[in-house]
């Protein structure tokens, strides 16, 4: 008896020592608390009209806790790589012009990632560097999986340097349902690959904008993981030979 009570104890120490808790209970992002306290109250109300009423805010209300999840996410050490700043699918992998309202005659390979209500929303930074610009576009909501969406909907418009020579650009896109885009960034801001940056509110897009010579590690139609995985490759200069 002594015996299965040690192992029960090992056992019970071996699950909490391997994070089960912080598995089970994610983080929740801070801008989520005004809209489940909403939800809740509004729960409240519904339950005593109807009991049905009431249950279906309670589901509508744990759906909010889920959509503002903020899971702990481990990026991957070097900088070698450009990392995903966002759940979601890949929708498209083009080589492209900037969008005009970045205000640059330039010709960049363009990654498209849509987020559904189901993805984390939490938008991370995809590369050490500093942020030089930034342009809130007031829009539309088209269905951000739609190529319009790009330069239609409403949007926050971002580009940063890196490697103290290259410039990546990236746009916070709202959707159908999203209708705020949050972004926590200033100009002249020094920033690490895998932080977060901000949060678009319910169904979104972001569209990461890569010089031409590097090299995609993702394809069209796979789900990526924001701050995790790897988008493409830095082409490096090639030092010149010593003659």
């Amino acid at each position: 008896m002594k015996k299965k009570i040690s192992e029960s104890k090992d056992f019970l120490r071996k699950i909490f020592e391997n994070d089960f808790l912080s598995d089970l209970f994610v983080p929740v992002h801070k801008t989520g608390y005004p809209f489940i306290v909403i939800f809740f109250i509004v729960s409240l109300i519904l339950g005593t009209i109807s009991s049905f009423l009431g249950w279906l805010g309670f589901i509508l209300t744990i759906w909010c806790v889920y959509f503002f999840r903020d899971p702990v996410r481990y990026t991957p050490s070097g900088d070698n790589y450009i990392i995903s700043p966002a759940d979601g699918k890949v929708l498209a992998i083009l080589d492209t012009n900037l969008p005009k309202d970045f205000n640059e005659k330039k010709q960049m390979k363009k990654i498209s990632i849509f987020m559904n209500v189901f993805n984390v929303h939490v938008n991370r930074i995809p590369v050490d560097g500093k942020i030089k610009s930034l342009n809130y576009i007031p829009g539309a909501f088209f269905n951000a999986s739609l190529d319009k969406a790009s330069e239609k909907n409403e949007r926050m418009l971002v580009k940063m340097e890196f490697n103290g020579k290259d410039n990546l650009y990236f746009s916070q896109i709202a959707g159908l349902v999203a209708r705020r885009i949050k972004c926590d960034l200033n100009i002249d801001q020094s920033v690490k690959v895998g932080e977060k940056f901000g949060i678009i509110r319910f169904g979104s897009r972001v569209d990461l904008y890569v010089p031409t010579d590097f090299d995609v590690e993702v394809l069209e139609g796979q789900t990526v993981i924001g701050g995790e995985t790897k988008i493409a490759s830095i082409k490096k200069q090639k030092s010149p030979k010593n003659i």
